[in-house]
């Protein structure tokens, strides 16, 4: 009772004494092709208020995540989960999600989750959060249209605190990551520090309908710029120009799409990589999980099976 009593005074102050920033002072013109257009922010601020007044603030961070040995470069392994997503948290970090050096880097596996409608599925949370300390948990609600603002707030959180990160690994709970075949990648690929890297997106139709639908009012043209769907690797150098432009940019709801905004803006090249494997694997063989950077759509069961194989 002492802790949920707790837990609704944290949020009941943090909800109602956020501070009202602005971070838009003036609209960026998009050029995208032959297009030229704008994120009209009257318009997002309408539909999506939340999203626009929202200023970032952490409930629980943690020095410790961007240290690490000096001699290695630090690569963030940044999460989005949700509150009730606690069995698959426990399976990523008995498999990838650990904390450890691998390949010249020194991977730090951080969950990234907002708050719990639920009172008693805040309690849980609080206390796996206090058990393991890699969960760096905001005050805005859990919802898909906020899955945008883990993407800003977490470009907030590096730039102010975590600087050191020389890539950030981002990817929601649901896929399965090869960290060897990542830091591989980091380590062989000529100048891997001047893109965002992934399975790209190219001439995405805006949807009109669906839970994924965006309204005309809101974005006018047919399609999105290229973004990276899946995983995605944020090279520690771009990490300053994507968050000044997320200072300028209104939040699209849509968290992938938002990201090809930011790097639009931002003028920061997208480069394809097969071995992000978004649609899943056309045969599920270890040799494909041993090749792959990632495997969407593996379920937790396999996942462990998978990882006990490949390293064993």
């Amino acid at each position: 009772m002492a802790v949920g009593f707790l837990i609704f005074i944290l949020l009941y102050v943090c909800l109602t004494h956020r501070e009202n920033v602005s971070p838009h002072p003036e609209p960026l013109v998009l050029q995208m092709g032959s297009c030229r257009f704008q994120l009209d922010l009257s318009v997002h601020a309408a539909l999506y208020p939340h999203l626009q007044r929202y200023y970032c603030r952490e409930l629980t961070s943690e020095k410790a995540w961007c240290h690490g040995p000096r001699s290695a470069p630090l690569l963030l392994l940044a999460i989005k989960s949700h509150p009730a997503s606690r069995k698959r948290r426990a399976v990523l970090r008995r498999t990838w999600a650990q904390q450890r050096m691998m390949g010249g880097f020194w991977l730090q596996p951080v969950f990234l989750i907002g708050t719990a409608s639920e009172d008693s599925l805040a309690q849980v949370l609080l206390q796996e959060i206090q058990a393991f300390r890699d969960v760096l948990w905001w005050d805005f609600a859990e919802s898909p249209s906020n899955h945008s603002l883990k993407e800003r707030c977490l470009l907030h959180w590096v730039h102010n605190r975590c600087q050191r990160a020389a890539y950030v690994f981002k990817a929601n709970d649901d896929i399965f990551v090869n960290p060897y075949e990542l830091t591989q990648y980091l380590r062989q690929l000529p100048r891997v520090a001047d893109s965002i890297h992934g399975n790209l997106a190219n001439e995405e139709p805006v949807k009109r309908t669906g839970d994924a639908a965006v309204p005309c009012l809101l974005y006018p043209l047919e399609h999105y710029p290229p973004f990276i769907a899946g995983g995605t690797i944020l090279p520690g150098a771009m990490i300053l120009k994507l968050y000044q432009v997320s200072l300028q940019l209104p939040v699209f709801p849509l968290d992938e799409a938002y990201l090809g905004f930011l790097a639009l803006a931002a003028n920061i090249n997208l480069r394809h990589e097969g071995r992000f494997q978004v649609w899943g694997l056309v045969k599920d063989e270890l040799e494909a999980y041993k090749e792959s950077i990632t495997v969407h759509g593996v379920s937790m069961e396999r996942m462990e099976e998978v990882w006990k194989e490949l390293w064993n």
